[in-house]
């Protein structure tokens, strides 16, 4: 085993690597930009090393500055957690050529399963059943075979970004545009295929590990059905959908798959599986990396995957066959993501002012989290993962409500109470699930109204802060009771706007008691318990920011242009195209600029016909939330 790891990742994914590091008596080095000197994997783990300035994604992508701080270090291996180092075959290459271990597969088995073209050839060649498509050059041409609808996915790279469902191939040009530009900018690569789309189909994935003495096991599937935009959003093992005859044929398909491309280490091969017939699986790609989440086979096997990653490329071998893999219990995780469910899921960013994360017995949160974190707009949205088990699903399902219910990130935006409801609804709660099937609910499980104690919590809270501190003499104009000279008590109301909310004005009128950290209202009878940090209040994973509104200053700022034809950035990030100038003729709906963050790209359209009076930003500009980017002056006002 080795002495030194270096962790070349940041975020959860390195902190729940350092954690296994540690429990095998193994030193590990985090790296760290300026952005993250004070960041949970840089204090967790035994030593770290900065490599860049502030804001420095691409720090964590340089193989020079990564091996050399394994070098500086005393590092005998690279864990690359997940995500594009962990794929890389140039990276991997370069961590042997610098006598490093790489901890993941073979440089040439990446680069194999990484261009998605290849690997569905190779695995066709060894038997295994694929989704039938095409690929470039021939793209266009393959896709009008196929016939809508089609999926267009990158070739470099999974997690959704990139892909695009095309139903109407009169826009197919367009789309596949779109997503070679995504695929660029998350893979530096925008080769793309196109697949035939199954509708409805379940998204299964099954684990496997090898080691370099010839073992390859499977450790049972995963159910990723759950998704948005083609990404994961609820993850649990074993699946609902199959029987033990299924199960061990895809496994057996998985270890065929990892045969055929000399793979070593822990990988996920992923089917896509029709709704109605789960012995007609096809394979779509696998992922040559640990995936985001393992920790459900984890739960449900007792193998710790990290540990044997480890102990895999330490050289060591399979101590376990087939036949002593057993599935026991019911494990499901949510990601918990910085984007605002409210606003069409967009990303969201700011600095964790409260942070409560949940415990207790079948309780599991892999967390890159701490109080004063910066969640910028560079990186990927997913914070952490909430996990729970159980004897079976419906008590691992109950679980993680309930820890959702409990988890607290006020000064970012979560999809936490999103998650809890989504757990709830009855078809995921019947285990009938598939791919579009978040998509087709989303609306029930968004509320955009504010809760009216809400309002009664934030005014408490203003109140409270307004009472005179106790003992001495007391201004009777500097109570917060509403007492006047010579007139009968006015009462106290406050002026609130949560963002993205029109204003209110709200008079407390229920008992109280506010706290440093919380706010506790009664409404007609009933007790509201809130917790609070600066402007923002919190309960069973939702939140809101509740500021004080002043309209005067609102008008003098621009803050209430709404209507004006202000087109403002619907999220903080970078402005990647600009297809108008100022002067242009727009049609209703058409494509104006197109915002970035956190690997996704916004479209920003014109919301009536009109001509472009102003235009605010060019390409590669950085903006905030709410900026102005455009003006648009409506057919009917123009002269």
């Amino acid at each position: 085993m080795f002495d030194t790891v270096l962790v070349a990742n940041r975020g959860e994914i390195a902190v729940r690597v350092i954690r296994t590091l540690r429990a095998l008596g193994v030193r590990s080095v985090a790296v760290f930009s300026d952005a993250d000197a004070d960041a949970r994997h840089v204090r967790e783990a035994d030593t770290a090393v900065r490599i860049g300035p502030a804001p420095a994604a691409e720090s964590y992508l340089s193989a020079e500055r990564l091996l050399d701080a394994a070098a500086r270090t005393g590092a005998q291996a690279v864990h690359p957690g997940y995500g594009f180092l962990a794929e890389n075959a140039a990276f991997a290459r370069a961590c042997g050529d610098a006598g490093l271990v790489f901890i993941g597969p073979p440089a040439d088995a990446i680069a194999l399963m990484g261009d998605k073209i290849r690997a569905k050839e190779t695995v066709e060649a060894a038997g295994v059943p694929v989704v039938p498509g095409g690929r470039d050059p021939e793209l266009t041409e393959a896709a009008r075979a196929l016939g809508a609808p089609v999926l267009l996915k990158p070739s470099a790279g999974g997690g959704g970004k990139g892909m695009r469902l095309v139903r109407d191939l009169a826009v197919l040009d367009e789309e596949i545009a779109a997503a070679r530009r995504e695929a660029r900018a998350s893979f530096g690569d925008d080769t793309l295929l196109v697949e035939r789309w199954i509708d409805r189909p379940r998204h299964i994935e099954i684990q496997i590990l090898a080691d370099g003495h010839g073992n390859v096991v499977h450790l049972g599937e995963r159910e990723c059905s759950l998704q948005r935009r083609h990404q994961k959003v609820v993850e649990e093992a074993p699946s609902v959908f199959l029987d033990a005859g299924t199960r061990a044929a895809m496994g057996a398909a998985a270890v065929q798959a990892a045969r055929a491309c000399g793979y070593r280490g822990a990988g996920t091969v992923e089917f896509i599986v029709p709704g109605a017939d789960p012995s007609a699986y096809c394979f779509m790609e696998m992922n040559t990396r640990l995936q985001v989440e393992h920790p459900v086979t984890e739960l449900v096997t007792g193998v710790d995957l990290v540990a044997w990653q480890l102990r895999v490329a330490a050289g060591e071998p399979l101590d376990f066959g087939q036949d002593e893999v057993r599935l026991t219990g019911h494990a499901v995780e949510a990601r918990l993501c910085a984007e605002d469910p409210a606003k069409g899921f967009l990303p969201s960013g700011g600095t964790v002012l409260l942070l409560r994360e949940p415990d207790g017995e079948g309780v599991r949160v892999d967390s890159g989290l701490s109080e004063g974190t910066e969640v910028g707009s560079r990186y990927d949205p997913m914070l952490a993962k909430v996990i729970a088990y159980g004897p079976d699903r419906a008590s691992a399902l109950r679980k993680l409500r309930a820890a959702l219910a409990r988890t607290v990130t006020l000064g970012v935006v979560t999809n936490a109470g999103f998650l809890r409801r989504l757990l709830a609804h009855p078809a995921v709660v019947a285990g009938a699930l598939d791919t579009g099937l978040v998509e087709r609910v989303v609306d029930e499980l968004v509320d955009v109204a504010v809760p009216d104690e809400v309002y009664e919590a934030a005014a408490a809270v203003r109140l409270d802060a307004l009472r005179p501190a106790a003992g001495g003499w007391t201004d009777p104009f500097g109570v917060p009771s509403g007492w006047r000279l010579g007139g009968e008590p006015k009462p106290v109301a406050f002026p609130l706007r949560v963002t993205g909310r029109e204003p209110v004005t709200h008079q407390p009128r229920s008992p109280h008691t506010v706290t440093a950290d919380e706010v506790h209202v009664t409404l007609d009878g009933v007790r509201h318990s809130f917790h609070r940090a600066g402007d923002w209040l919190g309960r069973d994973g939702d939140a809101w920011r509740v500021r004080d509104h002043d309209p005067v200053a609102a008008s003098l700022t621009g803050a209430d242009r709404a209507g004006a034809g202000s087109l403002t950035a619907p999220m903080p990030g970078t402005v990647t195209v600009v297809k108008v100038a100022v002067g242009d003729e727009v049609a209703a709906g058409q494509s104006l600029l197109v915002v970035e963050a956190m690997k996704m790209e916004h479209v920003v359209a014109a919301p009536y016909a009109g001509t472009v009076a102003e235009l605010d930003v060019t390409a590669g500009a950085t903006v905030a939330m709410d900026q102005v980017l455009a003006v648009v002056t409506p057919e009917e006002v123009r002269p």
